[in-house]
């Protein structure tokens, strides 16, 4: 019997071994580096709310920055540079900054899923349609669980065509 322990236990250890290093890019921000923040600088206010807006403002350095913090906890980030964008956990059309906590190396497969809620979801808070509390936790929502994308787009559609 306690063979078939060791056994067991070497079996489990490779296959997490291996879920993780099957994956050198996070699928979702991670909380602990990427919570999100506001803009607390804004160049303007906007939308029916007022919210304030932060210009894009990141330079290589700032970006450089994020996937330094990203490897510091384990991922690899693998493959070409020109794979990842800089992601605002926040969009800046939401009112989110451009701080490092509210930035993730956000790998394309990941983006392509996510990047059409943003504008959408913008559109929908610029008609009042949708309260900014509201659309950034739906955002993130999807962006911890990108299975949730479709819902959440479907929401964001039915608030623009109100």
């Amino acid at each position: 019997m306690r063979p078939m322990k060791i056994i067991l236990i070497t079996l489990l250890l490779v296959i997490s071994f291996n879920s993780f290093a099957g994956n050198a890019y996070p699928r979702v921000p991670d909380l602990t580096i990427t919570p999100g923040s506001l803009c607390n600088t804004p160049d303007t206010h906007r939308y029916p709310e007022q919210i304030p807006y932060c210009e894009r403002g990141l330079n290589s350095f700032d970006k450089e920055l994020v996937f330094l913090a990203y490897r510091k906890i384990g991922w690899s980030l693998s493959g070409e540079r020109s794979q990842y964008k800089v992601d605002h956990l926040i969009p800046l059309c939401a009112g989110g900054s451009n701080e490092q906590d509210n930035l993730w190396p956000q790998y394309y497969t990941i983006s392509k899923l996510t990047d059409p809620l943003e504008p959408l979801g913008c559109e929908v808070l610029a008609k009042g349609n949708i309260t900014q509390k509201e659309l950034i936790e739906l955002l993130i929502k999807a962006k911890l669980n990108t299975k949730d994308v479709p819902v959440v787009l479907k929401q964001l559609k039915k608030l623009r065509n109100k």
